[in-house]
């Protein structure tokens, strides 16, 4: 871990103050509320899920709600998902090391304690695609040939490292999404941008690809799965249209036919159960989930079952159980942390069964935010989660204004133990969704594409105009704070605008959109130049637009925080932008760690990370 740059005071970042009047809870106890999730049921009926109980997410098992749970695995490096096979007691699971992305691939017995490596090549990474059906088999994608390339492969289950089979030689980003209900053939994702994709069925034994939407201009074939008959896939597509919607695929001659539409908001997910033809849909309603139960009655038409009672937050992760009965599913709000609930299908009642703890902190004390929108320079209205302490004192609230990465992303009300720290504490949390942002439509996401790029920036802009105008905020104490390309609006907001903030902290952000395209992972660099625009065509308007380029402007004390193993946003970033600003004898802190890469995910590093991160805001805010 590098540190640089001492305390700008000695108030002692790392002190527990409970027994103080000011907060009961020091930012560690935040940090260790637990969260458990996603999940995936067992044919016989456990429930396997990640949980960060050890500090990093970890695979348990539960065999019935509300009992205590198994650890499976005992790692310190973070799980990245897991998945039952689908006809003995075992389990899959992948990792990666220090942040670096390349994950590897496991199988694990979960009785007797042994995991098997399934790819053991740790230069490459590796996507999960599915058992099948049989559980013999499995595939995943991997750019193992070529650093720019994901090529298809089929493994045996008893196979390790190079004995497995390479189905498809790829030249572009594919997914694998799984096994046809027969077992002979592979549905492909393909992407070209975030707001371009196609699919393709892959003939498993000829290695012959069918591509299955072609389409003109951009197109978003999200969530596919296959029917149940094999013979078409369900996907959620804004193909001809502005809103996502539930559509059947027909894979023989790639009929689009709508199944589900919403004529307001998303439907951003679906999952099949194969078996039964049942499936379970989400609606994205302003940030929050709406999940329906339904049935197929024929390949293109459903009647809904349920409407399931969940938390107000943000849902999924569906998994349905073996005779399609329930199905688990991971739920989060503002004021109930992340936990694995199981839903009767019938009767849409959901049961809790994980109980991750809330390290002894009363949930009644956690806050819910006000969903609001606000205006902004092209009389568009933004939305927005603003949350206030319940002290808040009028004209004395400092707020921080935490912006979201992507860009194509979209903030969401799920639980966030560092925000209610942060409330808890006496700040304001103001979190927009700019222009730009997913959930609000296809033309709403690219209101900031290339030479638009700075509208998003003065959304930012306008939603301080909107706090300064809120009778309990005090209009000099507002911090920005962001992560990834919520980093970069950091540091452009503090270029831009600098009379408006008393500190900013980024996150893992780009400072120079030339030099982060030039050293982000070789096969993600097309995907951000449909989004940022091209190094061969815009590298002059790229070079404009970046922070570190008008660093002398900021005026505010910045603090900066990033992984050494980051693949995405390399380190470099922080690098140069510590140095530029630094020069203009402004009060910079650097926090780099050394076993992290495009984000802090190890308890003891966001710990440490955020102490720093509270006794910066709390000398300089």
């Amino acid at each position: 871990m590098t540190r640089e740059g001492a305390p700008d005071s000695e108030t002692g970042a790392g002190d527990d103050r409970a027994a103080g009047a000011e907060q009961a809870y020091d930012v560690a106890r935040y940090l260790q509320i637990r969260s458990a999730g996603p999940a995936d049921l067992a044919v016989d009926g456990t429930l396997a899920f990640l949980m960060d109980t050890t500090g990093t997410p970890q695979v348990w098992t539960l065999d019935e709600a509300g009992r205590w749970p198994r650890q499976r695995t005992f790692y310190d490096e973070r799980v990245a998902f897991v998945d039952w096979s689908p006809e003995r007691r075992e389990l899959a699971f992948g990792m990666d090391e220090g942040g670096n992305e390349r994950m590897q691939l496991y199988r694990l017995d979960p009785d007797a304690g042994r995991v098997h490596e399934w790819t053991g090549v740790p230069d490459a990474k590796h996507r999960w695609g599915g058992w099948s059906h049989d559980g013999e088999r499995f595939a995943f994608a991997s750019n193992r040939r070529s650093t720019a390339a994901f090529d298809v492969y089929v493994q045996h289950r008893t196979e390790t490292g190079t004995d497995a089979d390479r189905a498809y030689e790829s030249d572009g980003l594919l997914s694998v999404v799984g096994w046809s209900p027969d077992d002979d053939r592979l549905l492909v994702h393909e992407s070209h941008g975030s707001f371009d994709h196609d699919l393709y069925v892959l003939d498993v034994a000829t290695g012959e690809r069918t591509h299955i939407t072609p389409h003109e201009g951009d197109a978003r074939f999200q969530s596919p799965q296959w029917g149940p008959d094999g013979e078409g896939v369900y996907t959620v597509t804004d193909h001809d249209g502005d809103l996502l919607r539930l559509a059947h695929l027909d894979v023989s001659d790639g009929a689009l036919t709508t199944v589900v539409a919403d004529e307001t908001w998303n439907v951003d997910g679906v999952a099949v159960d194969e078996e039964t033809g049942r499936l379970v849909y989400s609606r994205n309603v302003d940030g929050y989930t709406e999940l329906t139960v339904a049935e197929l009655t024929d390949a293109t038409t459903v009647e809904t079952i349920a409407e399931p009672d969940l938390p107000r937050g943000v849902a999924g992760g569906v998994s349905f159980g073996d005779d399609g009965a329930a199905f688990a599913a991971t739920v989060s709000g503002r004021t109930v942390n992340t936990n694995s609930v199981v839903v009767d299908i019938e009767t849409g009642t959901a049961e809790q069964w994980t109980h991750a703890g809330t390290a002894g902190i009363p949930p009644e004390t956690f806050v819910e935010p006000e969903l609001v929108h606000y205006p902004t320079f092209d009389g568009r209205d933004i939305p927005a989660f603003f949350s206030t302490p319940d002290d808040a004192t009028d004209g004395e609230t400092p707020v921080i204004v935490d912006v979201h990465g992507g860009p194509e992303a979209q903030r969401r009300p799920s639980f966030d133990g560092v925000k209610q720290y942060f409330l808890s504490n006496g700040y304001a949390v103001f979190e927009p969704n700019v222009r730009g942002s997913s959930g609000y439509g296809r033309a709403y996401s690219h209101l900031d594409d290339v030479e638009r790029r700075m509208d998003s920036v003065r959304d930012v802009r306008e939603a301080v105009g909107w706090l300064h105008d809120h009778p309990v905020v005090d209009p000099d104490r507002i911090a920005v704070m962001g992560g990834s390309y919520g980093g970069f609006v950091v540091l452009a907001a503090m270029t831009e605008y600098p009379d408006l903030w008393a500190a900013g902290v980024d996150v893992v952000g780009i400072a120079n959109f030339v030099t982060f395209l030039e050293n982000t992972g070789e096969w993600r660099r097309e995907l951000r130049e449909a989004e940022y625009g091209s190094l061969a065509e815009d590298r002059e308007f790229l070079e404009s637009i970046s922070p570190i380029h008008s660093a002398d402007q900021i005026t505010a004390p910045l603090f900066v925080l990033h992984g050494e193993n980051d693949p995405r946003v390399p380190v470099g970033e922080a690098e140069q932008i510590v140095e530029e600003v630094r020069e203009q004898d402004v009060p910079v802190r650097k926090l780099i760690f050394d076993d992290e890469g495009h984000g802090i995910v190890k308890l003891d590093n966001k710990i440490e990370a955020y102490r720093q991160v509270v006794d910066f805001l709390e000398t300089h805010v």
